[in-house]
């Protein structure tokens, strides 16, 4: 991704910060800028989230519609991600410049999933070769200030945690015609395990050392970037980004570095979603008056 450019006194200054691990916003090589999340924010998808990585702003929402299962995974549902870059993001998304960005990450989002320890598609099976869920995940770029695969990733795991899928009653296959029968409730809905949904760690490596959520700046003056994807401290994803090489030896620094970050964060967050989910029961149970 191509950014407006630095100055070389302003990536020297970068660079010696990095070497002295001490960024230009205040931040050591293994800080997070801070987050903000929001989920249940779209009326109309069946589960959403709005997450915040310092001014990358992303909106994630989910639907899920019944389909037939691919006839080599007949237990399996399936999952479509959708990438869309707001204009108003970045200058360079303008026209049909976050084309080529929204496809990279829809790709590595699609590769990540389909990893057999990142998310049981069989749990969105409904009955084995003829009917299963499957989720449209429409990811919404609406403000761009680097780490974009890190801060897409917290929010589909966000927006996965506050889904809410219909539950099917019955599921009754008479003469070749499937018979399906969805309660009626709102509120009778089943939910997906998602402590196993990966997350998306971005390792950037400038100079001679390795910084995570890199800023746009930091990301100007990387040499390469590598995304990781982890679920359970498992490496299920890897893609290299910005061009660049990695060694050997510090693709191994930069694993154990995702896998380590991955834990603690992957922690944070579900802590975080159960926490606002019991807050926002709470509220339900509050009587508000104006005379009160």
């Amino acid at each position: 991704m191509a950014y407006n450019a630095l100055s070389e006194a302003e990536k020297v200054f970068i660079l010696h910060g990095i070497q002295d691990d001490f960024r230009n916003d205040g931040r050591s090589r293994r800080d997070f800028r801070p987050m903000e999340l929001q989920t249940n924010v779209i009326a109309s998808a069946c589960g959403s989230a709005r997450f915040c990585i310092a001014n990358s702003d992303i909106l994630v929402g989910i639907k899920p519609e019944i389909d037939a299962p691919f006839p080599d995974k007949p237990e399996e549902g399936k999952i479509e991600f959708h990438v869309d870059c707001s204009a108003n993001a970045l200058l360079d998304f303008e026209g049909r410049g976050g084309e080529e960005l929204a496809l990279e990450i829809s790709n590595c989002l699609r590769i990540t999933y389909a990893s057999p320890f990142a998310f049981d598609l069989k749990s969105l099976c409904i009955l084995p070769k003829h009917q299963c869920w499957k989720l449209y995940v429409d990811i919404l770029i609406l403000q761009c200030a680097g780490n974009l695969y890190d801060a897409i990733s917290f929010a589909v795991k966000s927006a996965f945690y506050n889904l809410r899928i219909p539950r099917v009653n019955s599921a009754l296959l008479d003469g070749g015609n499937v018979d399906l029968v969805l309660s009626d409730d709102p509120s009778d809905c089943d939910r997906l395990d998602v402590q196993s949904i990966p997350i998306l760690l971005t390792i950037c490596k400038i100079g001679e050392h390795c910084v995570i959520d890199p800023s746009i700046d930091e990301e100007i003056c990387s040499s390469s970037n590598i995304v990781v994807g982890v679920s359970r401290n498992k490496i299920v994803s890897l893609k290299t980004i910005s061009g660049g090489s990695f060694h050997p030896d510090t693709i191994e620094n930069c694993i154990d570095l995702a896998i380590s970050t991955a834990k603690t964060l992957d922690n944070t967050l579900m802590n975080i979603l159960k926490h606002e989910e019991s807050l926002t029961k709470s509220k339900k149970n509050i009587k508000c008056s104006f005379l009160n």
